[in-house]
């Protein structure tokens, strides 16, 4: 099988494509590397890629070309120079709190550019689209814990704004021209590679520096954490299995289009989290403790069942042992102590 992988240097996509890799596919991985967070760590994965590719002499099944998802020009020529059999889109402007502050970086990758590839999809006949959603389309949802049955009309960030427009369109694509298309809303995912501007990856600097650490909320959040591993493996499972035609229970549309929770669906407290950072790093978290922060919701819990139903998939790993594994990453990574 021949995949696109958009945002093939970001956390997710750099694990997908080796993991795709791995195991025998072809792989054209596109992004545009831009300095939301550090671009030397997006070039570091690539660069560990490539070390992959060489070192399981897999030359002929690797391909990586800088190209921005915002760019119609260069997405249109992408689609007409080569085929795909499956497209994981998972290039976007992540971050709840940035784009209160940088709307239009939102509007561009996660509106404009997932535009774009529907559009690619649409002319390609593509087998089968999958495409990154979010947690954060669930807002200040009061039932526990989040079904994709939910009504999620009210978010509460442009962000979470993004993600649910995305699900609108792809669900109207999907209906108007038969592609297969399965939407994954991704629950906190975290571990080794990943973001620099996740509560993780800065309590862990903080901590291993004698830095204080902003905790807000005054630590009453709940999170339902995915550890990197457990979301490579559902995304793989699902990328082989494209949705069929199926005609809404509410409307009379008919479309090969699903969504799905990617969760843990073992939501653990915020104490925990950071309890089970501090036996890790070795060392105690010097706490700030503050308010919530606008955008942000205090819990998230997915209702997985659909995909244990589907796929006979569900996560498994415990907070104490994925942590354990990312801060050994991070130490190896920063050379730090």
């Amino acid at each position: 099988m021949k995949v696109l992988i958009t945002g093939s240097a970001g956390f997710i996509g750099f694990h997908l494509t080796q993991a795709l890799l791995a195991r025998g596919d072809q792989v054209f991985g596109i992004d545009n590397l831009n300095n939301y967070y550090s671009p030397t760590l997006k070039q570091d994965r690539l660069n560990t890629l490539t070390s992959f590719v060489k070192e399981h002499s897999l030359q002929k099944h690797y391909q990586f070309q800088n190209i921005d998802l915002a760019n119609r020009e260069q997405i249109t020529q992408l689609f007409s120079e080569h085929t795909f059999d499956a497209v994981v889109n998972l290039a976007a402007q992540a971050g709840v709190r940035y784009s209160i502050d940088n709307p239009n970086a939102y509007v561009d990758a996660n509106l404009v550019g997932f535009a774009n590839i529907l559009e690619g999809c649409r002319h390609q006949n593509i087998k089968h689209l999958v495409y990154a959603s979010s947690s954060s389309v669930y807002g200040m949802n009061h039932k526990q814990p989040f079904s994709t049955d939910d009504a999620v009309d009210y978010p509460i960030s442009l962000y979470a704004a993004t993600k649910k427009s995305n699900e609108l369109m792809a669900h109207a694509y999907s209906h108007l021209f038969q592609i297969p298309v399965t939407g994954l809303r991704f629950f906190t995912v975290y571990g080794p590679w990943g973001r620099p501007d996740m509560a993780y990856f800065k309590f862990t600097k903080a901590i291993l520096e004698g830095q204080t650490i902003d905790v807000y909320n005054h630590g009453e959040m709940i999170r339902d954490f995915t550890y990197i591993d457990d979301i490579i493996a559902g995304i793989s499972k699902v990328i082989d299995h494209p949705p069929v035609p199926k005609i809404s229970t509410i409307t009379a549309a008919c479309a090969p289009f699903k969504l799905y929770n990617i969760g843990n669906n073992h939501p653990i407290k915020l104490r925990r989290f950071i309890s089970a950072l501090e036996t890790s790093c070795g060392k105690k978290a010097i706490e700030n403790l503050l308010p919530m922060q606008a955008g942000d919701v205090p819990l998230t819990y997915a209702d997985i069942d659909p995909l244990i139903e589907d796929f006979d998939f569900k996560p498994d790993t415990q907070i104490e042992d994925g942590l354990e594994r990312f801060v050994k990453w991070y130490c190896d990574y920063y050379q730090a102590s």
